[in-house]
């Protein structure tokens, strides 16, 4: 599938902790949907990632303009911003840790600001990509307890949603699966498969 004449790029961000749960099963069937389609497809694992805490310095969101402020770290974060920048779809995926997303995604999440314009003296920020083009995300998440309370109570989907929104991008999907908990080596139902393949192709 072609973007503009070029194969459609498509950046998975997975915050998962565990090599293999639930997060990463649904990750890699996603990601065999989108390659046999014809896409080209980037897996970010955020736990081998080296990224700082924000510091709320605000000093990324004085720079005006379209594209993302320079932030004054300088670590495995200005990578990714690169590669947000230069895809055409995302998936973003982080498992249900103590009702939203893991401390890794939000520490991802957080070091989006750089998306922000919002000088000294402005009361809120304006999202530099909110006149830009929208691209495609598709949000994918876990939890222990059933889905649709999972989906209802806990913060994860919203806090995933909002990323999104951040860099530019309109959810066109969701898979919350529930109950994962329930052993130590949890595998995807045939269900939860087909669902995964499905929605990965909503991007292209």
């Amino acid at each position: 599938m072609v973007f503009g004449g070029k194969m459609a790029r498509i950046l998975i961000i997975n915050g998962s902790y565990r090599d293999q749960g639930v997060t990463d099963q649904v990750i890699e069937i996603m990601a065999e949907s989108l390659r046999f389609a014809g896409a080209e497809v980037d897996i970010i694992l955020l736990r081998k990632k080296h990224i700082e805490f924000c510091l709320n310095c605000r000093e990324c969101t004085q720079q005006p303009g379209d594209v993302p402020g320079e932030c004054v770290h300088h670590d495995d974060m200005q990578e990714l911003i690169d590669k947000v920048e230069k895809s055409d779809g995302y998936i973003l995926a982080s498992p249900t840790n103590f009702g939203s997303v893991t401390a890794i995604f939000k520490r991802f999440a957080e070091r989006l600001v750089v998306y922000a314009y919002w000088p000294w003296g402005m009361y809120t920020p304006k999202y530099r990509k909110a006149k830009a083009s929208k691209k495609k995300a598709v949000l994918v998440s876990s939890c222990a307890a059933p889905g649709f309370l999972g989906r209802l109570v806990f913060g994860a989907r919203k806090q995933l949603n909002a990323t999104a929104k951040t860099i530019g991008a309109d959810t066109v999907g969701a898979l919350f699966t529930g109950l994962v908990a329930t052993e130590p080596n949890n595998r995807l139902s045939a269900k939860v498969q087909a669902k995964a393949r499905a929605l990965a192709l909503k991007l292209i």
